[in-house]
C-alpha cells in the first residue's frame, strides 16, 4: 500500500483515512488514478480535489452515510456505489453490532480493490455479467432465541459469487476459528484473497496452454473436491506438504492450492509496496543474507524471484519484530521452490491479464 499526502497541507495520510489529521481536510479515495485526495466543498453533496476544487467533481459512495467507505464516485456518472461497494448484494446493517461488522469487511475489501485496481484486473459486476459476475455476500449466522449460533454461516466462492461469514469481523470469532482449525494465519484480508483466487482462476485459467501449465503446477483441478476435503480433514497433509505447498490447506486440492498462492501472491506484493512507502531496508551487519531493499515497483515485478529476493529478509525482520512484541509471525510461511514457480506463474498471468 502507498502512502498519501493531503494536497492542502502537506501531512502523510493513509489509505483508510477520512480526515487529515492536521488541517481537518475532507479525504477520499478516486480509483481512476488510485489516491486518495483531499477535498474542496463543491455545492451539496459535491467535492472537487485539492488544492484549488478544480476540474471534475465528485460525491461519495452511497455507503458512506453509513460510515463504513470514504471512496468517491463521479458526480456525473452513472453509481451510488464506488469501485467495491457496488460488488455487494448482502450487507449485515440489521443491527450496531452488525454495522461495525460491515465497517471491518468493508475496509479489508477496498483494500483487496485496491489491488485489483492497480494490476487494473477485470472485474465485471453482475449487471455486467449476469452468470459470472463477482458478487459479494456478507452473511450472518443463524442464531437461536438465547443468540447462540445454530448454523455458521459458511466463506466461499462459486461463480462469481464470494461469500463471507460476517462474523469474522468479530475478532474472538475469527481467533477461535483459527486455534480449531490449526491454521497458522486468518484474516479478513486473507479470506477476502483467497476467495477472489477461486475467482481468477475462472476468469483467466482458459486457454489450452495456460490450463496445461496450470495443472502442471497446481494439479488437476477436476479432481473430487469434497472427495479431497474429507480425506485432508481425516488424515491431515501429505508427510511432504513443506516442500510442495504455501500451506496445509493448499495440499488438500489443486483449486486451494492456487487460491491460496493467489492469496500469498498479493500479500507479499502489498507489503512489499509498504516497505517501499516506508523507505525500509534491512542490513544487519553480519547477516548479508538478510539485506533487502525494495528498489523497484512490486505491482511491476517482472518476476517472482524479485519478489521472493526482497520478501524473505523482510518477512524474517517483521516476524523477529513481532516475537520482540510477544505478537505472533505476521508471515508463519516457508517459499519452497515449488511455490516459488506457483507464484510466478500467478505473476505473469496478473500482468498477461490487465484490462
Amino acid at each position: 500500500m502507498k502512502l498519501f499526502t493531503c494536497r492542502t497541507c502537506g501531512q502523510t495520510v493513509h489509505f483508510d483515512n477520512r480526515l487529515c489529521v492536521r488541517c481537518g481536510a475532507m479525504l477520499g479515495f478516486v480509483a481512476g488514478d488510485v489516491t486518495l485526495h483531499a477535498l474542496v466543498p463543491a455545492g451539496e453533496g459535491l467535492w472537487a480535489l485539492a488544492p484549488g476544487g478544480g476540474g471534475a467533481l465528485y460525491r461519495f459512495c452511497d455507503n458512506a452515510l453509513h460510515g463504513v467507505c470514504n471512496w468517491l464516485v463521479p458526480a456525473d456518472g452513472p453509481h451510488a456505489f464506488c469501485e467495491a461497494c457496488r460488488h455487494n448484494r448482502i450487507v449485515p446493517v440489521t443491527d450496531p453490532r452488525g454495522l461495525e461488522r460491515w465497517r471491518r469487511i468493508g475496509l479489508a475489501q477496498r483494500h483487496l480493490f485496491y489491488s485489483l485496481l492497480r494490476w487494473n484486473l477485470p472485474r465485471p459486476t453482475r449487471e455486467e455479467d449476469p452468470e459470472g459476475g463477482l458478487v459479494f455476500d456478507f452473511l450472518a449466522d443463524e442464531l437461536d432465541e438465547n443468540g447462540n449460533v445454530v448454523s455458521a454461516a459458511m466463506t466461499g466462492h462459486e461463480a462469481g459469487l464470494i461469500s463471507l461469514r460476517a462474523a469474522e469481523a468479530d475478532d474472538e470469532v475469527r481467533e477461535s476459528v483459527r486455534v480449531s482449525m490449526n491454521e497458522p494465519y486468518r484474516s479478513l484480508l486473507g479470506h477476502f484473497r483467497h476467495e477472489i483466487g477461486h475467482f481468477y482462476w475462472q476468469r483467466l485459467v482458459r486457454d489450452e496452454a495456460t490450463l496445461e501449465e496450470a495443472r502442471r503446477l497446481f494439479g488437476d483441478e477436476r479432481a473430487d473436491y469434497a472427495a479431497a476435503l474429507r480425506r485432508n480433514y481425516d488424515e491431515g497433509p501429505p508427510a511432504d506438504w513443506q516442500q510442495h505447498f504455501i500451506s496445509t490447506y493448499a495440499s488438500s486440492h489443486p483449486a486451494e492450492d492456487f487460491a491460496e498462492c493467489w492469496a500469498h501472491f498479493f500479500h507479499i506484493v502489498d507489503t512489499l509496496e509498504t516497505a517501499r512507502a516506508f523507505g525500509l531496508v534491512t542490513d544487519p551487519k553480519g547477516h548479508a543474507e538478510l539485506e533487502a531493499e525494495v528498489t523497484f515497483d512490486p505491482y511491476r515485478a517482472p518476476d517472482a524471484a524479485r519478489l521472493v529476493e526482497a520478501w524473505i529478509p523482510l518477512s524474517v525482520a517483521l516476524n523477529a519484530i513481532q516475537r520482540s512484541m510477544g505478537q505472533p509471525d505476521s508471515y508463519p510461511f516457508v517459499l519452497p521452490p515449488p511455490v516459488v514457480e506457483k507464484l510466478d506463474f500467478i505473476n505473469r498471468l496478473v500482468h498477461e491479464s490487465a484490462e
